[in-house]
């Protein structure tokens, strides 16, 4: 019996337009009336994740930034796992050898050193995909994560680095040129305390090794003294696989990396075809059978 749901966000969760289905909800406060514990499991900041879930009342707690951060139900830290002074120089060391554009996530705010490159590399990224980019849309979002505060344009991160109070919790790197890439994510491995992955194609998550999606969700689910093969996680790329592995129920969405979707239990819809709330309908009448890992 599944007793803990832990959900992606972009790409699962969240439509294409950054907003969750009315069925989605409906399913997630059906699982949340029988006792079943969802937690949100997202690579974004809680300042980020919440300002979009906030609207829908989910009173339920967080995994932030790939398992960086950790917040409860009443949305207070529990655990934050920064990166010290020797691992940012290394990260940033490799960035630049590269000539890698990347932000940094901190427990305050999230830091571009230009958000016109920010925006540039997106529609950049889009149009590889074979998408046809809203610039215009595009633009607008970021004035509004500028104005929310949440994102912010520095001249350098040194000043950043340099404060007491604040913290870095994650890299974000994207490039629109995949041989780069590559070679930046080859040598970012070869460094032994880091998480290496991705949330979208074209870029680079990095956090303390640590700080896992899956490991995360470990240190939840033994708080609940939920054993994790009554667990169901839904995601859908390569900052998903650490709590994919680890629970009894692993569900990729359609729109999927192939690598997510090798190691799942069960496929559902895509995330614009409700997959979530399908995966947790299933699992509300019994339709998936726990497979421990």
């Amino acid at each position: 019996m599944v007793k803990l749901i832990a959900i992606d966000m972009d790409g699962t969760l969240l439509t294409p337009e950054h907003s969750i289905t009315p069925r989605t909800i409906l399913a997630i406060n059906k699982a949340l009336e029988q006792g079943i514990q969802v937690v949100i499991a997202t690579g974004r900041a809680f300042y980020e994740a919440h300002g979009i879930v906030r609207e829908y009342d989910l009173k339920i707690p967080y995994i932030c930034l790939n398992g960086a951060q950790i917040r409860n139900e009443q949305h207070e830290i529990e655990e934050n796992y920064p990166m010290n002074n020797d691992l940012i120089t290394e990260v940033t060391d490799v960035f630049k050898s590269e000539d890698v554009f990347y932000q940094i996530y901190t427990d305050k705010a999230i830091y571009t050193t230009s958000i016109e490159r920010d925006i540039d590399i997106f529609i950049e990224l889009a149009e590889q995909s074979g998408g046809d980019p809203d610039v215009e849309k595009i633009r607008r979002l970021m004035r509004e994560r500028i104005a929310k505060t949440s994102l912010k344009e520095v001249d350098n991160y040194r000043e950043i680095y340099e404060r007491e109070d604040e913290h870095v919790l994650k890299f974000l790197a994207a490039s629109s040129n995949k041989p780069k890439l590559v070679r930046t994510k080859s040598y970012l491995n070869e460094i032994d305390q880091l998480a290496v992955s991705a949330s979208s194609y074209g870029n680079i998550e990095v956090t303390r090794k640590g700080a896992q999606k899956g490991i995360a969700l470990e240190k939840m689910a033994e708080e609940l003294n939920v054993d994790l093969k009554d667990a169901m996680a839904i995601g859908d790329n390569l900052n998903d696989i650490s709590m994919l592995k680890r629970v009894g129920t692993a569900v990729a969405m359609g729109n999927a990396t192939s690598e997510v979707k090798a190691i799942a239990d069960v496929v559902t819809g895509t995330n614009i075809e409700d997959g979530v709330a399908t995966a947790i309908e299933n699992i509300l009448n019994s339709e998936y059978e726990n497979t421990a890992k």
